[in-house]
């Protein structure tokens, strides 16, 4: 089923033809124009809107609240097939802002940690450029190629670019006071406003196609100790939460490759990390707090349920403690979102393989030991059998080194063209089929 016939390969063709490396170059360059931190996205996904609109798509402005919304579009088939859905998030995972990111992001903002565009080449720097904005490019240009080209679709062709997909609580600045802006929100949004297919495909980083991702649970780890003053640490009962707190951390620490070798199989190698840490007045380093506590992420295998990851978690902090009984330790698990899996022999994915197949002109090679969770496990945690595709790494000649924010921000129009090009031949062969009735 996930090769193209005849007729298929000659539609492909012709769409394929209309990939144009400046129409996704503007497209990226206006995305990351438009700042769209997570829960601020709305002014982006008006643009959205507009430009699924100027495609021909029957496009909507799907409203959260007044600063958080997708823009969703959809080009109707005869009904005689299978629909897809093609989804990427548009929120990005910094802000752009020095009074929210720095220090934490570095001593300043970098020019591509900027929701300003430059373009060098075949190289677009900016906030978000690659991820997520790169991505939502190629499945919008995908879209209009498809539309422009005339292809007669059975099933419904449906574009989601959803806010909210990035992996943070609500912020608590410039006025906005909703906690739940993250975490795949703008997607869960999109599916129980009626936004529904058979398939879905979502483009997110990484040059092969998967079907399973990991989960994430998150702990909330509280350390006591006594609140006292430095000049009096000789002379009174002494129990530093913050040094307690970094025991339990190095254990911590020492714990986390234990469990990802543990549940490292098919796709996926669970990580864990220590995130934030909080404890007393930075006013007035004299006085320990009585309370410390910080942040765990620990991501999950689609084998472990959050019930499962949970109790691992406490075992270890136990074991913990048992090493060292003076300290005082409580914990809540947070956030729970499970890994997910989509059987390797589905269409979608079997379609979107045959697409990187023809692309690569070889045998597909899954990415193994992933840690990357993202809406894909709110798809098919709804019951959407789901691929996932994206582009590789930026390379020696982009303008800026390889590291993580620029994995981030710089994206290869070059890869946007080909990640495109995969879409548009997956789009053909899952929505100009008749559907198979089971």
């Amino acid at each position: 089923m996930s090769g193209l016939s005849a007729e298929q390969r000659g539609w492909f063709d012709t769409a394929a033809e209309l990939v144009d490396p400046k129409r996704l170059t503007d497209l990226v360059v206006g995305m990351v124009d438009i700042a769209s931190p997570t829960g601020e996205e709305a002014e982006l996904a008006r643009w959205l809107t507009a430009t699924l609109d100027d495609a021909g798509l029957e496009a909507h402005y799907q409203e959260i609240d007044d600063r958080q919304a997708n823009a969703v579009g959809r080009l109707r088939g005869d009904g005689s097939g299978a629909d897809l859905l093609l989804y990427a998030p548009t929120d990005t995972l910094t802000v752009g802002d020095p009074d929210e990111d720095v220090p934490w992001i570095g001593p300043e903002l970098r020019a591509d940690m900027r929701p300003r565009a430059q373009v060098h080449g075949h190289h677009v720097l900016g906030l978000g450029a690659s991820n997520p904005k790169g991505h939502a490019a190629a499945i919008v240009a995908a879209a209009e190629v498809i539309a422009e080209a005339g292809i007669p679709l059975r099933g419904d062709l449906m574009v989601g670019l959803g806010a909210g997909g990035m992996p943070t609580n609500g912020r608590a600045t410039r006025g906005l006071t909703r906690r739940n802006t993250g975490q795949g929100v703008g997607c869960s949004f999109l599916l129980e406003q009626g936004w529904w297919a058979d398939h879905a495909l979502i483009a997110k980083p990484g040059w092969a196609v998967a079907w399973e991702e990991v989960g994430l649970c998150w702990f909330e780890v509280r350390v006591r100790g006594t609140y006292t003053y430095v000049g009096s640490r000789h002379r009174m009962p002494y129990r530093n939460s913050i040094a307690s707190a970094a025991t339990v951390i190095a254990g911590l620490e020492r714990w986390f490759p234990e469990y990802a070798a543990r549940h490292t199989d098919g796709l996926v190698a669970p990580q864990g990390i220590v995130s934030s840490i909080e404890g007393g007045w930075p006013r007035m380093a004299a006085v320990a707090p009585a309370l410390c506590r910080f942040m765990v992420d620990l991501r999950t295998s689609p084998r472990s349920t959050p019930a499962q990851v949970r109790r691992e978690f406490g075992a270890a902090v136990s074991a913990i403690t048992a090493e060292h009984p003076d300290i005082e330790v409580e914990w809540d698990m947070v956030l729970a979102i499970p890994g997910t899996h989509t059987p390797p022999d589905s269409p979608v994915v079997a379609a979107t393989i045959a697409a990187w197949e023809a692309e690569s002109g070889r045998s597909h090679e899954p990415i193994a030991a992933t840690s990357g969770a993202t809406d894909a496990n709110i798809l098919r945690a709804r019951g959407l059998p789901t691929a996932r595709i994206g582009m590789d790494r930026i390379g020696p000649d982009a303008p800026l080194a390889l590291d993580f924010p620029s994995g981030m921000n710089v994206v290869d129009i070059r890869e946007a063209v080909r990640l495109t090009r995969t879409i548009v031949y997956t789009a053909i062969s899952l929505c100009t089929r008749e559907r198979s009735i089971s």
